[in-house]
């Protein structure tokens, strides 16, 4: 099992937590801070999937007038990491 901790810019989130298996699946997501149902329900949803699949889902959502959203950082967390 791989851990990602990113540190997301731009959100009211202050920490996502990712655990991806050795098959490359995420395997969970937790964000510190942030919309509590919302997040709650997007680590649900991606839970299972691949991260290139989050990615062209979740790639560039905004929130209001912030330029990127905590899903979107959730992507940038995957990038980052080269996933």
């Amino acid at each position: 099992m791989k851990h990602i901790t990113y540190i997301p810019v731009g959100t009211c989130s202050k920490r996502i937590d990712i655990d991806i298996d050795e098959n490359g699946i995420i395997h969970d997501v937790s964000f510190v801070g942030g919309c509590n149902g919302n997040l709650k329900g997007i680590c649900s949803l991606v839970r299972g999937m691949k991260p290139e699949d989050v990615k062209k889902r979740l790639d560039g959502i905004l929130c209001g007038s912030k330029g990127t959203s905590c899903p979107d950082q959730l992507c940038r967390a995957l990038e980052q990491k080269g996933l």
